[in-house]
């Protein structure tokens, strides 16, 4: 069995106990890799060799349901908006008929008009009444009472527990009361059933308004699912036809019209336009696109109508992927989510034993009467103890950090790197393709006498052929302009951050640094101050040496990106610290710095040797984060504490990378910093509120202030606070969505 990754669907969680339940539970099943439960979004994504049944049955026998999650992501998120919208309205009609009860009775409690308790006739309105409030219970709360006895079938503790036993207890002694009045003292003879009744209506109501709420956290998600069509217009035949985005092959020919989706990755073979693409990288102007240039599924034709060749469709297209990625990393917890989960593994356990303390202490010290102030200060404890507010403080926040991240063309894969790109101290840039544009071209070419420009050229463009470089472009490139003809290469060899070598037409031929020409023992002194003018210049020197012999230099230049020097400057601004990393010599990485106002320079390392200088850095006790885009970052990417890949470079330095910025400028890595920023302190906002709720709640409801004020909570005071905690954490969350970065409106907001 080959590893796999299964979402699943789950209900019955109540809160970050039930989470870590699940978790457990899942941990249980053989071949499970990894496992991450969002209470936020009520799923669970799984990895490893594993089977959806398996992962299902381990859940229910923890006392919950779940079932895979196998159809399209937009009938997903179709799917799961119809469960809320049913959930909400379910909540709500819950929650008005126990209103419908308990506060009319609330209302004449306080007029005095209800009955007394000593006749046979009132005791029976009050049996009555603690019949109709049952029946309103068993509506408006079966599901807390089943979630209970499910916990407590596999020896846990939960929400539900903690609602269950305060409104069950309620219930359970004002009947005891009404039955039993003759037998108990005058001083207890007092019932709680509209407390029960108005105890639900306010949770439930609770529970609506944060269903309702938390839909808001998904939009991201919502917006990319909805970018892509549901057609595409497929040649097949000789004939146009529209045909569902399923059934789109491989290699197909399709047209994309003005103003159109485009419908799956692919290759332009026909035509000309611009195209939006501004909802995958957050910029808004249109790209040009020209035979050969990729398009991804999901941008927009501006423009012309084009043909192009299907690359990548379903679930490998950039756009699926990319909403993978985002609904992974909403879906993940940092590290300060992690330690929440453990307490509140621990949490509900903890209430209940503080409950009993609080009713044998108000039992037996409580004034008279002492056993109904020790039943109402114990409901009142284990309602405002309800951690829901603590089990949503984190993943409602990762999920619209996140989310407002991705609309910005910026990709977070986990929660750890999210929480993690705030506490960065130094931000370490690679050269070519990060603060330069990475489309380098040959400026200049010296040879010495024995060998013409052209030839040196040919020779160089032949060997480069066989190369990923991004300097083997601009050589080639060249070439091809002045019509040279390359020549068939044998014997190909590349050293890693030195050069290439080749044999061409019989020659022996090496490209590369001053470090190739060295290992090689070729006397390169007769270029050696072209080669210095040149770097000193910002232009990139490479040495040609044929049958041993120095032959020339190939000088290319690549431009830096327009707004690297502001960008570089919001990240000094932001307190960070600027080291610019690079394989290039010295003279030429010192001219880039200066033009853009980096002050330290790490140039003429090799591959490997990136990422020790990021490992150096971490030694002097700096929080890197390390920005590239090219293979011979990703070792430095992948050791850094923040891997930033520009999207715009290769696929392995984005797979190495925490974070990749789409947009391919620096500015979007001062943005995901200051989102990271945002979120943590979002996150920090949600967990004082929730543990300072908790932390203040359960000795007010205990009744610390009745001794010195004699104030004691009420229960229905307790089950609003509780409910209300839920909705504030999540409004306070959902305001990340509303986040601006300094790039956009230059000032940080939130």
């Amino acid at each position: 069995m080959s590893a796999q990754s299964v979402r699943l669907s789950i209900s019955g969680m109540s809160c970050a106990g039930c989470v870590s339940s699940v978790e457990k539970a899942l941990s249980r099943v053989p071949g499970v890799a990894t496992s991450a439960v969002n209470f936020a979004e009520h799923t669970a994504n799984v990895t490893g060799d594993i089977t959806p049944d398996a992962l299902v049955k381990a859940i229910r026998s923890a006392g919950y349901d779940a079932a895979e999650l196998t159809s399209s992501e937009a009938d997903q998120i179709a799917e799961k908006e119809q469960l809320d919208l049913i959930h909400y309205k379910q909540s709500m009609r819950q929650s008005l008929a126990a209103a419908l009860v308990g506060f009319p009775l609330l209302l004449v409690d306080f007029t005095s008009a209800l009955p007394g308790l000593t006749t046979i006739s009132e005791r029976g309105i009050w049996f009555l009444i603690g019949l109709i409030t049952l029946a309103v219970m068993m509506y408006s709360g079966r599901h807390y009472y089943i979630g209970a006895w499910k916990a407590l079938t596999i020896h846990n503790a939960n929400m539900d527990t903690l609602i269950a036993l305060g409104t069950g207890a309620a219930w359970l002694f004002s009947m005891l009361v009404v039955v039993f009045t003759q037998w108990l003292p005058t001083s207890v003879q007092h019932v709680y059933f509209e407390a029960a009744a108005v105890i639900l209506s306010l949770i439930n109501l609770g529970s609506a308004l944060e269903s309702r709420a938390r839909g808001n956290t998904s939009e991201a998600i919502k917006r990319l699912i909805g970018l892509q069509p549901k057609t595409a217009r497929v040649m097949r035949d000789g004939q146009e036809l529209d045909v569902p985005i399923a059934d789109v092959g491989l290699q197909e020919t399709l047209r994309v019209r003005p103003g159109e989706k485009i419908p799956v990755d692919g290759t332009l073979i026909d035509g000309a336009s611009s195209v939006d693409e501004s909802m995958l990288t957050g910029e808004p102007m249109p790209v040009a696109k020209n035979v050969g240039d990729s398009v991804v599924a999901g941008t927009i034709n501006k423009t012309g109508s084009f043909l192009f060749i299907s690359t990548r469709i379903g679930k490998d297209t950039a756009l699926a992927q990319i909403i993978d990625m985002v609904r992974k990393a909403q879906a993940s917890k940092p590290a300060i989510g992690r330690m929440v989960d453990k307490v509140a593994a621990v949490f509900v356990p903890t209430v209940l034993i503080l409950a009993v303390i609080t009713f044998l202490i108000w039992l037996n010290y409580g004034p008279s009467p002492s056993f109904s102030y020790a039943l109402v200060a114990t409901m009142t404890v284990l309602i405002i103890a309800c951690p829901c507010a603590l089990g949503l403080a984190t993943p409602i926040s990762i999920m619209a950090g996140v989310g407002k991240a991705a609309e910005s063309g910026i990709l977070i894969r986990n929660g750890d790197a999210l929480q993690q790109a705030g506490k960065l101290t130094t931000i370490v840039l690679d050269k070519t393709g990060t603060v330069t544009e990475g489309r380098p071209a040959v400026t200049d070419i010296m040879s010495l006498l024995h060998i013409s420009d052209d030839e040196c050229l040919a020779l160089a463009a032949s060997v480069e052929v066989g190369s990923e470089h991004p300097l083997a472009t601009a050589v080639i490139d060249t070439a091809k302009h002045r019509n040279l003809t390359l020549h068939a290469i044998e014997d190909f060899n590349s050293v890693s951050g030195q050069g290439v070598s080749a044999m061409v037409n019989g020659k022996a031929v090496l490209l590369g640094n001053i470090k190739l020409m060295q290992a090689n023992n070729i006397n390169v002194h007769a270029l050696q101050g072209e080669a210095d003018s040149r770097a000193a210049e910002a232009k990139s020197p490479v040495y040609l040496a044929v049958d041993a012999r120095a032959a020339a230099i190939i000088t290319i230049a690549d431009p830096v990106r327009q707004d690297s020097a502001a960008a570089i400057a919001r990240i000094k601004k932001a307190g960070l610290s600027v080291v610019l990393l690079t394989g290039d010599n010295k003279l030429t990485a010192k001219a880039v710095a200066q033009s853009v106002g980096i002050d330290a320079v790490i140039a003429e390392v090799l591959p490997n040797e990136k990422a020790d200088q990021i490992t150096r850095l971490q030694q002097q006790g700096e929080i890197v984060g390390m920005v590239g885009d090219g293979i011979n970052d990703a070792p430095a990417l992948a050791t850094s504490d923040v891997g930033f890949a520009i999207g715009t470079g290769t696929d392995v330095a984005i797979e190495s990378a925490d974070i990749t910025l789409m947009r391919g400028s620096l500015n979007s890595v001062v943005d995901a910093i200051q989102i990271s920023r945002a979120t943590v302190r979002n996150i920090k906002q949600n967990l004082f509120g929730a543990f300072i709720y908790n932390t203040l709640g359960i000795p007010l409801a205990a009744g610390v202030l009745y001794p010195i004020m004699g104030l004691l909570l009420n229960p229905m005071i307790a089950g609003a606070a509780m409910a209300m905690s839920s909705v504030t954490v999540v409004m306070n969350a959902n305001r990340l969505r509303f986040l601006k970065t300094t790039h956009s409106t230059g000032s940080e907001s939130l």
